[in-house]
């Protein structure tokens, strides 16, 4: 490109500012003082001012094989000029460009969500540096490990973890709660989140791009980025439709002879409206999403999460809060300080909720050295300890360990089952020592969320658990599902959802652990909860961050409400055209100023009915 026509583009909006006032001045002139050499003269310069930048353009997409709409409006406007018709090609060369100018504006406010998020990024950290002290550095100079120090007022530069001090921080940034959260030692803090209040000493526990916040930020800019089916057909459809417009201004031509009426057509034949209602709304969805704690990775998730009819949960960390507590307990040998010490030794090697219940419960303990640990997926742990075989599980686990299960230990099962505890039964060279139930809370609110689920047109929502059946129920009984199925290995988690999407139902799943991966790569939409493993992120659809389970319903009602918003675009562009259209053959008062005006106009409209996403509240 030259550097007139980087010039020229570079200045559009003055070269729009200019025109206005000539068209202004040319009007005046003519009608205020009956002067129509000045009018002339002020229109002529104004469409030629006008026409320089859409012809650039419009010389650029030719360039590259494309009849885009500034070609169909720049031989308008040619047409018009060398016909001498000033008024239209001085209105419309305006009305095109200061229509782009609003377009620009409009679209700016709906990434405003990525702007304002973008702004939050930290640019500076305090860091202790060799001699102790804290000294200023770029956030890029940070690395994990280091200790920093941040004041009252200050964002948290990292994501890290509190060495020291007390403070409350807002994390609207990261989970939409403005609510502070009160942070002391040992707490998570997340980078971009402000310290309102305390001054805290934190170690950087991920850093740049690979902070929760990074992270929101890189998101959210691919899911713009990315093109929905309805989008890709439309980008399709405009580079052979923009060229049929022109041929038939052609036709029309030819059968006519009328160069006006043909030129007419070029402008009002203009896809703009069809070619940005769809992102727009896309962006403004996406947008607000963002700003609610909701990423969306992507426009083709917006079009399959609207109409998902059947919604599958993971019990664990999903439905309930993922702490569960020891709640019931039976031993079946003598020496239950041996048995405890052991049980305590194998569940301190496993990061699983039930496992850190076990030994918060057991407390400080005697432990022993694991000698060997084999990891049975879906069932348990095999243990080595001081020459004794160690199993700790589920009774599926105790089964194919050989252990038998006596009358009683098998009533204290079926009733551990009934009051909805999980079970976790140790055995010691295949004889049951003991029986421990554990139970989870359910989350505050779900039952209430499920139901806005229910009324957002989702018929089934079913749990599927490790657990056994008899927990299972009971969370079902109490939420209101409408299926609940326990006994499930990561294998037949995924199974069922084959053979729900078999079935015809469009499937979104629901987990936050590392088993749940498979299920979530593999239903149509897989929902990821935010403080859950970051392969559970990384393969999930939609992520709901700080894993707040009431975030779904606000998922689901705003893609609802933008796979809506698209379809009223689409029908706005093409009923705009065709009215347009008609009115052409059929009416006398259509003409370009006319035909412009209408098709800046319905650009806006398509625009302002994307942007009232940014509002939208369940």
């Amino acid at each position: 490109m030259s550097v007139l026509q980087r010039f020229i583009l570079s200045k559009k909006n003055h070269i729009t500012l200019i025109s206005a006032v000539l068209i202004v001045f040319g009007f005046t002139s003519e009608l205020g003082f009956k002067n129509e050499i000045v009018a002339i003269w002020s229109l002529a310069i104004a469409s030629i001012l006008g026409v320089a930048p859409i012809a650039i353009q419009a010389y650029q997409a030719l360039k590259v094989k494309v009849v885009s709409i500034d070609v169909l409006v720049t031989i308008a406007v040619i047409g018009a000029f060398l016909l001498k018709n000033f008024e239209e090609s001085a209105i419309v060369t305006f009305l095109f460009l200061f229509g782009a100018f609003l377009e620009q504006r409009t679209l700016n406010k709906t990434r405003s969500a990525i702007k304002e998020l973008t702004e939050m990024a930290p640019e500076s950290a305090l860091k202790q540096m060799d001699n102790g002290e804290f000294e200023e550095v770029k956030v890029d100079d940070v690395d994990v490990g280091d200790i920093l120090l941040v004041k009252t007022g200050a964002k948290i530069p990292v994501d890290g973890t509190v060495l020291s001090g007390e403070g409350h921080i807002n994390e609207a940034s990261i989970t939409g709660e403005s609510v502070p959260v009160g942070k002391k030692k040992d707490s998570g803090v997340y980078a971009g989140t402000i310290l309102e209040n305390g001054t805290l000493q934190i170690v950087a526990d991920r850093v740049g791009e690979d902070t929760t916040f990074g992270r929101i930020i890189e998101l959210v800019e691919e899911a713009q980025d990315s093109k929905s089916e309805a989008e890709r057909f439309i980008d399709r459809f405009s580079k052979y439709y923009t060229p049929a417009v022109l041929g038939l201004a052609i036709i029309v031509w030819l059968f006519s002879r009328d160069i006006e009426l043909a030129i007419t057509l070029l402008v009002l034949g203009c896809p703009g409206a069809l070619v940005i209602g769809v992102p727009v709304s896309n962006v403004a969805g996406i947008g607000n999403g963002a700003r609610h704690g909701v990423l969306l990775k992507g426009s083709e998730v917006i079009g399959d999460f609207s109409k998902v009819d059947t919604i599958v949960f993971d019990k664990t960390g999903t439905l309930t809060t993922g702490n569960p507590k020891v709640a019931d307990k039976e031993f079946y040998a003598d020496s239950v300080g041996e048995v405890l010490a052991y049980l305590a030794s194998v569940e301190k090697e496993s990061d699983h909720p039930l496992a850190n219940a076990i030994v918060e419960h057991i407390g400080a303990i005697k432990s022993y050295p694991i000698e060997q640990t084999d990891v049975v997926k879906g069932a348990g742990i095999i243990a080595y300890i001081d020459g004794h075989r160690v199993a700790v599980g589920n009774v599926t686990l105790m089964e194919r360990e050989n252990v038998h299960l006596a009358e009683k230990a098998r009533a204290d099962i079926a009733r551990f089952e009934k009051n909805g505890n999980s079970l976790v039964l140790i055995s010691v060279d295949s004889e049951l020592k003991a029986l421990m139930g554990i139970r989870d809370q359910i989350r505050p609110g779900v039952k209430e969320d499920l139901q806005k689920l229910k009324k957002l047109g989702v018929k089934n929502l079913v749990v599927l658990s490790g657990d056994n059946q008899g927990t299972v129920d009971l969370v079902a009984r109490e939420l209101g599902l409408t299926e609940a199925h326990g006994h499930m290995l990561p294998g037949d988690k995924s199974k069922y959802i084959e053979e729900l999407k078999t079935k015809g139902h469009i499937v979104a799943f629901v987990g936050d652990g590392v088993n749940d991966s498979p299920s979530l790569a593999l239903a149509q939409i897989g929902i990821a909860m935010g403080s859950g493993t970051d392969v559970a992120i990384e393969t999930s659809d939609v992520v709901l961050m700080n894993s707040d389970f009431s975030r779904l319903p606000h998922a689901l009602g705003l893609t609802k409400a933008t796979a809506a918003n698209m379809h009223q675009n689409i029908v706005i562009a093409v009923g705009v055209v065709l009215v347009l259209l008609a009115s052409v053959f059929l009416s006398e008062w259509m003409n370009m100023s006319i035909a412009m005006l209408v098709h800046e106009a319905s650009i806006l409209v398509v625009i302002l009915n994307g942007m009232r996403l940014l509002r939208f509240k369940l």
